[in-house]
């Protein structure tokens, strides 16, 4: 028999921020009763210095035990506090063709990552988030710093700009089975060119905000955002690629905004 079950990639560094992005990847697989799968990389160069060759393979050694040990620790701990089937595992080598490759293997329905403490510049760079998501078209999940959701409880869900494509997923309907009353929408509007957009599922009982494209558009979101306690905000990828408008967007939500995030497909 066929698992129609959805499949979530967790990418975690396992650093301080670690706990925060695994416990949004299984908060949001117990929503969607998904099957979790937790992947860790690192470079090489971060484990082994310029030694001798002895020393070189003892710390690999050391770091693929710990490593093991670490994510064993991790999978053993969700599985038997939340009851999910879950699997984990790690690779050392070059980071992007390690993911790229793990995604290829993996071939999840969603990806979620922890959101780095970086540069906006860095986003719209070269970062291991606008690697992600132009390597894999799927749903993107991005772990924000602030009101991480909370495994068996619901959550405050909020929709950015009219975002809408969430709504035709095949987990949607457990999501809002999991999301309070009413949904948010937040919106950023030029008041002079705004015209009358795609309307939003459940639009009618949704509670509306709505800010002035300026400069202090993206902080004053960022804070309407906290105040409320979203937990989660749905913001759709750009659909035309000759325009750089809502790439640009997003970006901005990714680097200024502190809630998690849950990017559409492509």
């Amino acid at each position: 028999m066929k698992n129609n079950k959805c499949k979530i990639l967790v990418l975690s560094d396992l650093k301080d921020t670690a706990e925060n992005t695994i416990n949004n990847g299984v908060s949001l697989a117990k929503m969607i009763d998904a099957e979790i799968a937790l992947f860790h990389v690192k470079k090489h160069t971060d484990i082994v210095e310029r030694d001798n060759q002895f020393s070189a393979i003892r710390s690999l050694n050391e770091e693929h035990n710990n490593t093991k040990n670490t994510i064993n620790r991790i999978v053993d701990s969700i599985s038997k506090d939340y009851n999910l089937k879950v699997s984990g595992s790690y690779a050392f080598g070059k980071v992007k063709e390690e993911i790229r490759n793990c995604i290829k293997a993996s071939n999840p329905d969603i990806i979620v990552l922890g959101q780095r403490d970086s540069s906006p510049l860095q986003l719209i760079g070269d970062s291991i988030t606008r690697f992600v998501l132009k390597e894999f078209k799927g749903v993107v999940m991005i772990s924000g710093n602030e009101n991480a959701l909370v495994p068996n409880e619901q959550m405050t869900l909020g929709v950015f700009n009219g975002s809408n494509k969430i709504f035709s997923t095949k987990f949607s309907k457990d999501l809002i089975t999991h999301t309070k009353a009413p949904l948010k929408s937040f919106k950023i509007v030029n008041s002079q060119q705004e015209t009358n957009s795609a309307s939003v599922e459940n639009e009618e009982k949704m509670e509306e905000f709505v800010f002035e494209q300026n400069a202090n558009a993206m902080n004053t979101l960022s804070s309407y955002l906290l105040k409320n306690n979203i937990n989660l905000l749905c913001v759709d990828r750009a659909e035309d690629k000759t325009k750089n408008t809502t790439e640009t967007s997003l970006n901005k939500v990714i680097s200024q905004v502190n809630v998690s995030l849950l990017v559409s497909e492509a």
